[in-house]
């Protein structure tokens, strides 16, 4: 009896380190673009009027990246990006100087200004999903979803889906040749198609409201 119980612990044992190693492998396939200590791969912008020092704006704590909110700008990353899956959190702070305001920029080129030639995956609160066409960026979106008062933004699919203020939501985007998917909290938000552009620098937006990202991590799309 002793060593039949033995042996179920032993295959049990077995059963869970092997479970393990296949989550550690799936979880390797993510890469990091943000390191938790410092913005190491970033580059920062602010725009030129406010005179304000872009540390005032943006700082590293707690495996989070803290963004004031104000005055507008972003940080973008050095290198630029096509066909992948990008995963990230982020959460609302206690500031807000304008509105809880804010986005991821996809597909980013041409000079740093305010703001640059790309399409936005909105985090504005309560419109988390929308997209916005950026400098004239050309993306095919679903005209029924179409913004009736601005033609360069399209609505979200699906209505409360985000968190309530202070907690992570999660943004799942994926962008494989000229097709975008806008996943919020793994529900389907938005999707476009033709985009002129298939690759680009990714930027998160200071555009409002304090707010914190974390687990900013990528893989190639399937």
């Amino acid at each position: 009896m002793m060593r039949r119980a033995l042996a179920c612990a032993g295959a049990a044992l077995l059963a869970a380190l092997a479970l393990t190693a296949g989550s550690s492998a799936a979880a390797d396939d993510w890469t990091p673009l943000f390191n938790g200590k410092d913005l190491t791969g970033w580059k920062t912008f602010v725009d030129p009027k406010s005179n304000v020092e872009p540390s005032k704006i943006w700082s590293v704590k707690d495996d989070m990246i803290i963004c004031m909110g104000d005055p507008f700008g972003y940080i973008i990353t050095e290198k630029e990006y096509g066909d992948y899956e990008l995963k990230l959190e982020w959460r609302w702070g206690e500031k807000v100087t304008k509105s809880r305001n804010s986005g991821v920029l996809l597909h980013c080129s041409g000079p740093d200004k305010i703001w640059p030639k790309c399409f936005e995956a909105q985090l504005f609160s309560g419109r988390a999903g929308d997209i916005w066409l950026v400098d004239g960026f050309k993306l095919t979106v679903d005209e029924t979803r179409q913004d009736p008062k601005q033609a360069r933004h399209f609505f979200h699919m699906k209505d409360d889906v985000e968190k309530k203020i202070g907690e992570w939501n999660e943004y799942h985007i994926v962008c494989k040749g000229a097709t975008v998917k806008l996943m919020v909290n793994g529900e389907l938000a938005n999707e476009g198609a033709h985009a002129e552009l298939t690759k680009g620098k990714i930027a998160l937006q200071s555009e409002g409201g304090e707010v914190h990202f974390r687990n900013i991590v990528m893989k190639p799309a399937k």
